[in-house]
């Protein structure tokens, strides 16, 4: 093992890869200062103002004079928003079809989606009506649902808004297609729908909009009219258990892994992330591509300053144009409230090693591996396209997570370097660490431990297919680290756009 990665021959930085002390020797030149595990060394001096490489690629420009062999970090470079000449459907490459169809054991619903679990979902409309949807989830407890050994659980989905918000509009929208989103989750067998009755997001609207169907697997209520709280939790608790049993008819069948739509999320990054477990997943991605499934990558900021690359992958022009017009949505959000997306990345991540936004964007990217941009979706959009695609989201991942989940991801894949405890029922979460140390640190929370690729002990293509067999084994039922820590019960968290009124 050396000290230090170099990613491309242009870069002008490296990557230690331990700590390092002054006067180390790393790729022929001497360092000039203390070099914690994972931050980067300057490999030649550079003037104020010059563009610093890494990945090929800008990452931000030298503050102050930078001497070769000197730490690279916040305190001398400065970041600069992206002005690029975005070029479409220049770099396709196609993957050629598997050999073989792989499949898992899923759960076929009669719209002919494919579920990897198998949930009694309570969604509430409003914050007013979430005390009243967790106490009904809450009643089920593991005696009464050992009698339903098909049923994963009942779940409360509740949020902080639903009023004070305009009834059209960006928030509105974004908020009626989470909650059809996850009422026709196929990861979901049955729904009650709990509101207050004169809020904003009106359930029978959605119903309408959506030519959502009452049914034995699907009812709604209001506070008000049913005459109070308590009438509510027991009306609730009535029909959750009438359910049940018709949930529990669902059997899992052998089911191809194109049915399969895996969300693509990372959190807590560090200069690994970008290395080791973004590339991996990149790498199983593409795996899933080549079997007809759909990879969904978001959190739109954080492929800032990487969108030119999305766009060279783009199948046309009119897929990439949607890309850059989110950037530019993104670049207005943040002014007019006052922001930078430089923002991002946060004290964690820079702790970790990485120092701007377009170094952090440029390693996230790698989750989408190498093939083309298919599709680009709005927040909790249906994703209808095959293959690689991308919703609009925010980096925050519980709000990221809830849209790609609406979209209809039945797998979520998290890659984390700093250590994120995360899952998001229905749809389980593969952990990925980015380095070795913290996958033993916190080996109750994750599932696969990607810093082996920078020990050597394995490739990058090698821990890329063992995501992808993961995948297919948590999609049969195989529990992840976090669903068997109980995580996913808060983590339903909707994109509030827009003011609060």
């Amino acid at each position: 093992m050396t000290d230090a990665v170099r990613l491309d021959p242009s870069d002008t930085v490296v990557t230690a890869i331990r700590p390092l002390e002054v006067g180390a020797s790393v790729e022929g030149i001497t360092t000039t200062a203390m070099i914690p595990r994972g931050h980067k060394v300057a490999t030649e001096a550079m003037s104020k103002g010059v563009a610093i490489r890494k990945y090929a690629q800008i990452i931000g420009y030298a503050s102050e004079d930078i001497p070769a062999g000197a730490h690279v970090h916040t305190h001398n470079v400065e970041f600069r928003s992206t002005d690029f000449d975005y070029a479409f459907a220049t770099d396709l490459r196609p993957v050629a079809p598997a050999a073989q169809q792989d499949t898992f054991m899923g759960y076929q619903r009669e719209n002919g989606k494919v579920g990897t679990r198998n949930y009694i979902a309570v969604i509430t409309s409003v914050n007013c009506s979430a005390t009243a949807a967790r106490q009904i989830a809450s009643a089920f407890g593991p005696e009464e649902l050992a009698n339903y050994p098909n049923v994963d659980g009942v779940t409360a989905f509740v949020h902080g808004t639903g009023c004070g918000m305009a009834g059209d509009g960006e928030g509105f929208e974004a908020l009626q297609r989470v909650m059809w989103g996850y009422a026709r989750h196929p990861n979901i067998a049955g729904v009650l729908m709990v509101g207050l009755g004169c809020e904003m997001n009106q359930i029978d609207w959605l119903l309408e909009a959506w030519g959502i169907k009452n049914g034995p697997l699907f009812h709604a209520m209001n506070i008000q009219d049913v005459a109070g709280l308590r009438r509510t939790i027991e009306i609730g608790v009535e029909k959750v258990r009438a359910m049940l049993p018709l949930a529990n008819e669902a059997t899992r069948t052998p089911c191809p892994a194109s049915d399969l739509m895996v969300a693509l999320q990372c959190g807590g990054s560090d200069a690994w992330s970008g290395i080791t477990a973004n590339p991996a997943l990149g790498y199983a991605c593409d795996l899933l591509v080549a079997q007809g499934g759909t990879g969904v990558l978001a959190e739109t900021p954080e492929i800032y300053g990487a969108e030119h690359l999305l766009t060279r992958r783009a199948v046309d022009e009119k897929i990439g144009r949607r890309l850059v017009d989110l950037i530019d949505w993104w670049e207005d959000y943040t002014a007019r409230n006052k922001g930078s997306m430089d923002n991002n990345p946060s004290p964690g991540n820079k702790k970790g090693g990485l120092t701007t936004i377009l170094e952090k964007s440029l390693g996230a990217a790698a989750k989408g591996g190498t093939t083309p941009l298919t599709g680009v979706y709005k927040y909790a959009e249906p994703v209808t396209a095959k293959g690689f695609t991308f919703m609009d989201s925010p980096g925050y991942d519980p709000a990221s997570v809830t849209g790609q989940i609406a979209s209809g991801c039945n797998l979520v894949t998290f890659t984390t370097g700093r250590g994120s405890a995360f899952g998001a029922k229905p749809a389980p979460s593969l952990k990925i660490a980015t380095n070795s140390d913290m996958y033993h640190r916190m080996i109750e929370d994750m599932d696969v431990d990607a810093g082996r690729i920078l020990s050597g002990e394995a490739s990058l293509e090698q821990v890329g297919r063992e995501i992808y067999e993961h995948l297919l084994r948590v999609a049969s039922g195989e529990q992840t680290k976090s669903e068997a820590q109980g995580l996913g019960d808060y983590e339903f968290v909707p994109w509030q756009i827009g003011a609060v009124m």
